[in-house]
């Protein structure tokens, strides 16, 4: 099994196969607009920018599990970012990442990556998972890890 397996729901309400992913290095990433943490959309966009033309994708999930900071509509978060930082990287429909409702995507990331915590729930915004070109889940970053400190490990799977 591999991340390609599953898809995902643009703003638009359109199903996209993550399958138009393979071979490429991901970073899938839970989102949300309102939060302390939303300054990452940048720092990824700058990851995306210097990497894109090497094989790296990055893919955006906004989320309002987490203290209600991803409060509007799918297609008001996907225009949030790209007016506010810019993001050229792809920004998909709201999902649930923990919780009965948790998208199957996400479900599959944290088995195969779970963390710190013992039910292997994510525990906030930005929750940062790298895949490598074969579509397995190869690492698992923290909220608070920076995306630029994710640099040498995106080096080594490109």
């Amino acid at each position: 099994m591999s991340v390609y397996e599953f898809s995902a729901v643009t703003p638009a309400n359109k199903e996209v196969s993550l399958e138009q992913y393979k071979g490429k290095v991901l970073i899938i990433t839970n989102t949300a607009s309102k939060c302390g943490l939303t300054p990452q959309y940048g720092d990824l966009e700058k990851l995306y920018t210097a990497y894109r033309e090497q094989g790296l994708e990055i893919l955006a999930f906004p989320c309002n599990q987490f203290g209600a900071q991803e409060p509007g509509t799918s297609e008001e978060a996907a225009d949030f970012c790209q007016v506010n930082f810019g993001v050229t990287f792809p920004i998909f429909a709201k999902v649930d990442v923990n919780g009965e409702g948790t998208h199957p995507l996400f479900q599959y990331l944290k088995e195969q990556q779970p963390g710190e915590g013992e039910d292997a729930s994510i525990q906030w915004n930005f929750t940062k998972f790298l895949v490598n070109r074969e579509g397995e889940v190869v690492q698992r970053f923290e909220p608070k890890t920076s995306p630029e400190t994710m640099t040498q490990h995106i080096e080594k799977l490109l």
